[in-house]
């Protein structure tokens, strides 16, 4: 599994860059990132629905706050208040790869 070896926000860019251990580097852009959120705001823990209207999430939506969860997520908290997710290196690895 490939880990994250540095993580950025890049505000000004609206992007969040990772640089992975294989020493791929990939810019995410915040909307995308704050869409696949998988906490059960976002996802109906029943049926797996996404709930979370991408139409919903402001363009210029930031990251306010960075925090790794142990040694295999990422916590952030967004500009719109949403906080309640956690990103697993795998889930921002797909995501590198759209």
């Amino acid at each position: 599994m490939q880990v994250p070896q540095d993580i950025k926000a890049l505000r000004q860019e609206g992007a969040l860059q990772i640089t992975w251990s294989d020493g791929e580097v990939a810019r995410l852009r915040f909307t995308a990132v704050r869409e696949a959120c998988t906490c059960a705001q976002c996802v109906d823990e029943i049926t797996g629905e996404r709930i979370l209207d991408p139409a919903t999430i402001p363009p210029d939506i930031t990251i306010e706050n960075l925090q790794l969860v142990g040694n295999y997520a990422l916590r952030i908290s967004w500009s719109d208040g949403h906080s309640t997710g956690l990103y697993t290196w795998p889930l921002l690895r797909s995501l590198s790869h759209g």
